[in-house]
């Protein structure tokens, strides 16, 4: 049992150091594979940001090359305005075959011909219901207003009107640039990667579009200029031009896949010391409990073997009374029997709740001493100082059988300790709430790093014992009385101090 215990520090810190090592090697394994996940993730998030970029420049081109058609168109346009024009002035001299080639070339370039009174009279690339539209009016007036009607006098009192518009191929192309801008704003919110994105105007004030975003928290704007910064902080805004639209700004944050997993090495970190925590309660409870069981089993069938030569020495004792033996002998003997008789009393009650009446502590504390004092070396002085608040006794719940017990311990450790010579001083006070008792003695010392294991259960420092009787005492304190027993002060060579601590609050058990 020694062994064990001086070696238990050393034990415990071995197991520290391979329990660390486990620790460490396992959140370094998977903090590694977490950083490789968070890296890939890191790269499909560049690589989506880098799509972007490309695809927006793919749109700018797109855009610019749609410019360059649109003046091409608006110099087609305006070519068929003037063959109109020139048509119209029904110059005699002037040759106007080229103007007609362009009239009959016109596949593409949608025109109405109205009056005055803007009735439709005729139309050239564009299928109209005169029925329904007899007149060049409403959302379609609208439509063929973008430029400038062409004024025909064929004859001076009436005059006819050429409306037109950009061409079929250019309208459908414009469409085409317009479905491209919007499918790639669509394609930036709703990205692959999942990550929370918010597009915002050249300004940075409004948002233009969001994705993974809720719909309630994207209307608080506290929310919107917080998130925002946090994007920004996270990864420097993507910049973009559009057509028709100008430049914007794409803010972006970390996916919720990157974001747990910068957290998860701290939470296997505390799933691991949970259960390592939970492990220990378990194990602890369950040691715990065992020792109790034996030690109930153990004291109560020492209570049982001594039962019977105790009646058989009552018995010896009588007989001889009878045969007039000394009567000084037969009171110590007397006293000696009644001794092991507390004793089986006190083994009786391990492993069962005991009692708890109010004790004088200081005639227990007296009463222990005294009969110790006879039968311990003449060499060892006994001092017993009870300092009463207003001369009343120091009174609190005992267990009287159990609590001798504890003093009994402390002073046989004491005396072994001094090895037959030396003093005991015992000081009882007490304040408002606690009694406290103070045991004393000069003998060799208790080390500092073994003042915590003298209490547990199978420590000792002699040749012979069990270690039990410091765990008992801390058992009958602590766990009977809720009071507390520890080690006050200690100097090797010099002596130790034991204090106890009853509560004077401790609820009765009649």
């Amino acid at each position: 049992m020694n062994i064990f215990y001086n070696h238990q520090n050393k034990l415990k810190l071995l197991l520290s150091v391979v329990g660390i090592i486990i620790i460490s090697v396992s959140l370094w394994y998977t903090n590694s594979l977490v950083n490789q996940i968070r890296k890939n993730e890191r790269q499909n998030m560049e690589l989506w940001a880098n799509t972007i970029v490309s695809k927006s420049h793919l749109v700018a081109s797109t855009d610019s090359l749609f410019q360059k058609l649109k003046i091409e168109e608006r110099k087609r346009v305006a070519l068929l305005a003037k063959a109109y024009q020139k048509i119209s002035t029904n110059d005699p001299n002037e040759d106007l075959t080229f103007y007609l080639d362009l009239l009959r070339e016109n596949t593409t370039i949608p025109v109405i011909q109205t009056n005055k009174k803007r009735e439709i009279l005729s139309t050239v690339n564009i299928e109209i219901d005169t029925s329904s539209h007899s007149h060049l009016k409403g959302d379609l007036l609208k439509e063929f207003t973008e430029y400038q009607p062409i004024v025909l006098e064929y004859i001076e009192s009436d005059k006819f009107y050429l409306y037109y518009k950009n061409s079929i191929i250019y309208s459908r192309i414009q469409q085409i640039v317009e479905d491209l801008n919007k499918s790639f704003i669509e394609e930036i919110v709703l990205n692959s990667a999942s990550v929370p994105v918010i597009v915002t105007d050249s300004n940075r004030s409004i948002i233009m579009d969001y994705g993974n975003i809720e719909d309630a928290m994207i209307s608080d704007s506290t929310f919107v200029q917080d998130l925002i910064h946090e994007m920004q902080t996270q990864n420097p805004p993507i910049i973009i031009d559009l057509p028709y639209s100008g430049k914007r700004y794409i803010f972006y944050k970390d996916s919720l896949l990157q974001t747990r997993l910068r957290y998860f090495p701290l939470a296997i970190l505390a799933a691991m010391a949970l259960f390592i925590f939970l492990g220990y309660i378990i194990f602890s409870t369950s040691r715990k409990s065992e020792q109790n069981q034996v030690w109930a089993g153990l004291a109560k069938e020492t209570a049982h073997q001594l039962g019977t030569p105790l009646s058989s020495m009552i018995a010896w004792i009588d007989l001889l009374r009878m045969q007039e033996v000394d009567e000084d002998s037969l009171s110590e003997l007397e006293k000696d029997v009644h001794r092991l008789e507390v004793i089986t009393d006190r083994f009786s009650k391990i492993g069962s709740i005991p009692k708890l009446l109010l004790g004088d502590v200081g005639a227990v504390v007296l009463e222990f001493v005294d009969y110790f004092k006879k039968r311990t070396s003449k060499k060892v002085k006994y001092t017993v100082d009870i300092d009463a608040v207003n001369g009343h006794n120091i009174v609190a719940p005992l267990n009287i059988p159990l609590f001798g017990w504890v003093i009994e311990n402390l002073c046989k450790n004491a005396v072994d300790a001094m090895e037959g010579k030396g003093n005991i001083d015992i000081v009882l006070f007490e304040d408002e709430q606690s009694v406290y008792i103070d045991i004393s003695d000069t003998g060799k010392g208790v080390p500092t790093n073994k003042q915590k294991s003298i209490f547990k259960p199978g420590f000792t420092t002699k040749k012979r014992g069990w270690g039990l009787g410091l765990s008992l005492a801390d058992r009958i304190i602590t766990n009977y009385h809720k009071g507390k027993i520890f080690v006050k002060k200690s100097s090797v060579g010099k002596g130790t101090t034991f204090r106890i601590i009853l509560k004077k609050s401790n609820l009765l058990q009649k």
